[in-house]
């Protein structure tokens, strides 16, 4: 007999069905044997959510579906969307009831004292994973909030240096937590040397507009305003010359000139920036200054990867740090602005949760249109790291020149007219469509990796669990892919007609990976292709956290990753095999 195992109690759960039709009595027998023969087998799964692709998928390997079960309060509302007069019921099924969903209820029956062996929820609280046997498969890993959250990509990312010698500002937008003083400051610091940098280009830009090569499409030549004080520009020099000089002595406790500088100072020197770069006004520049300014961003580019992305308007992207579909999101090119909106909610302060980023103003554009590309990727394991990459993707179109590309808002806006009528009514392109722009899959992948390293020992690793997930990049001028932000439990709905397809068929190989390879190690994983395998680390891993108790404004969080270096390098010269990129 086998255990039973149910879903974690709760209030006024509902454990009965809603009243079946008359079935076939022939048809209950095939039922029942279908019924023994996944119970021997130990095949019985829960879903939690609309799937109906992962449920089809199951039944066609012969899994018999155990209903989950609800609250009362949601089948009051499920009753009255449908007109029910049954007061209790549990969901099996995302189509109307049918002779054939009616059968399917009926071996739901039969296995509801059976152990659930296969659970796929929307969300990891939907099941409590800590009373799971061994052999349970669920599709969410805990605490991976570490990745999928901006405040914990934002912190991970800055540890890539004890796993890897690439730059995270190399492939993520510059990232700060608001709520955190030392961050806070960092960010300041960051947008003001920024609006340095960005009033060199604007006089580089300029200049070559006016000699008619117009390079950005954000220069415009505006007449009848005149601007005086051509000592801005020395200022921005300055500050950028003293920033280098910094990193050339980093080793030494020296402090930035932009901390050094007064704070009526910068004031006055970023209402100066206003003026010219926002609010067009003019200042008389000669050769001499241009040439100054092209061989400071030349430099200024060596030390700093996100340069050409970061236009002249210094736009940053402000999140609340652990919402998704575009939720609580703005933008803002003022400091002040900025701030602002950081106070506006004393729950995500107090919490730690809001975050900034510099925004693309310089992406890749299709027919002059911003786009994203959703990217979808399986976690097999976290120790050893294991990543499935997979092979299609597709495209979000945004319906105006500056607005977030997720699904969710777009679908709610009308594009405008004077858009390319090469871009899809639905906002949306498959890869197959975008074949002759995209070819940068493996930089993609290459930041999905240094992303997960970063957080493979802050989620718990649990054997039988996997995760789908959805990555969201934008594509710079040189079709650099930039990696914005992780989703759990990306959307599965067949929105658009790209949607329709691709979701469906990426659920069902993660079915193929998860599942067909169990049987066999040879079996067709569809689109998935297995990018990287770590070395399983047979050492214990260990995090010392030293907490510093600051001023009124925060914690000072320093991490130590010793012990875990010296785990690595014994790991390593006993053993002759190394971390492998597939």
């Amino acid at each position: 007999h086998l255990k039973t195992s149910h879903l974690p109690p709760s209030s006024g759960v509902c454990r009965n069905f809603v009243s079946l039709p008359a079935l076939d009595l022939d048809r209950l027998r095939e039922a029942r044997v279908v019924v023994d023969k996944a119970v021997k087998m130990h095949k019985v799964f829960s879903i939690q959510g609309r799937y109906p692709v992962i449920r089809e998928g199951l039944r066609a390997r012969g899994w018999v579906e155990r209903c989950m079960v609800y609250s009362k309060r949601r089948v009051r509302r499920h009753q009255s969307s449908r007109n029910r007069t049954d007061s209790n019921y549990a969901v099996c099924s995302d189509r109307d009831d049918g002779e054939l969903e009616a059968l399917h209820n009926v071996m739901s029956r039969l296995v509801w004292n059976e152990m659930v062996y296969f659970y796929w929820t929307n969300r990891r609280k939907a099941i409590n994973t800590k009373n799971l046997h061994k052999e349970q498969i669920t599709n969410h890993f805990s605490k991976a909030g570490n990745l999928t959250t901006k405040t914990g990509l934002c912190l991970n990312l800055r540890k890539l240096h004890w796993f890897d010698s690439a730059d995270p500002d190399t492939f993520f937008p510059r990232c700060y937590r608001l709520a955190a003083l030392d961050e806070r400051h960092a960010f300041i610091d960051d947008y003001r040397r920024t609006a340095c940098t960005s009033l060199l280009k604007y006089i580089v830009e300029k200049d070559q507009y006016v000699q008619g090569e117009r390079i950005s499409h954000t220069i415009q030549a505006v007449k009848g305003m005149t601007f005086s004080h051509i000592s801005v520009y020395y200022s921005a020099l300055k500050v950028c010359e003293d920033f280098l000089q910094s990193l050339e002595h980093s080793d030494i406790d020296t402090n930035l000139e932009t901390q050094q500088t007064p704070a009526q100072e910068w004031a006055e020197f970023l209402d100066s920036y206003y003026l010219v770069v926002h609010g067009g006004a003019e200042i008389d520049s000669s050769d001499y200054l241009v040439i100054h300014c092209k061989a400071m961003l030349q430099r200024m580019k060596i030390v700093n990867p996100q340069l050409e992305i970061e236009g002249i308007h210094n736009i940053w992207i402000i999140k609340p740090g652990a919402k998704s579909r575009g939720r609580g999101i703005k933008c803002a090119n003022r400091l002040d602005q900025i701030l602002d909106l950081v106070k506006g909610d004393p729950k995500l302060i107090k919490e730690n949760k809001w975050v900034v980023q510099k925004y693309l103003e310089r992406p890749f554009l299709i027919h002059d249109t911003k786009f994203d590309v959703r990217q979808w990727f399986l976690v097999t394991d976290w120790n050893p790291l294991t990543v499935w990459f997979y092979k299609k993707c597709y495209l979000r179109f945004s319906t105006h020149s500056m607005h977030l590309c997720n699904n969710s808002i777009q679908k709610s806006l009308r594009p405008l007219l004077q858009r390319h009528g090469s871009i899809p009514v639905d906002n949306m392109w498959s890869v197959d469509q975008f074949k002759t722009f995209l070819c940068t899959k493996d930089r993609e992948a290459q930041a999905l990796i240094y992303a997960l390293q970063t957080a493979q020992d802050l989620i718990e690793s649990r054997k039988n669990t996997f995760e789908l997930y959805g990555a969201d990049f934008m594509l710079d001028r040189d079709l650099h892919p930039w990696l914005l932000e992780i989703n759990s439990s990306p959307t599965m709905a067949p929105s658009t007609p790209v949607t329709a397809h691709l979701c469906a068929a990426v659920q069902e190989d993660t079915l193929r990976v998860v599942l067909d390879r169990r049987v066999k190690r040879t079996a067709n994983t569809g689109d998935f292709q297995l990018i990287y395998k770590k070395v399983r680390n047979s050492f214990p891993f260990v995090m010392l956290y030293v907490y510093l108790n600051g001023d009124n404004d925060g914690v000072l969080q320093m991490s130590f990753f010793i012990f875990r270096q010296l785990c690595w390098r014994l790991h390593h010269t006993v053993r002759t095999n190394h971390d492998c990129l597939l």
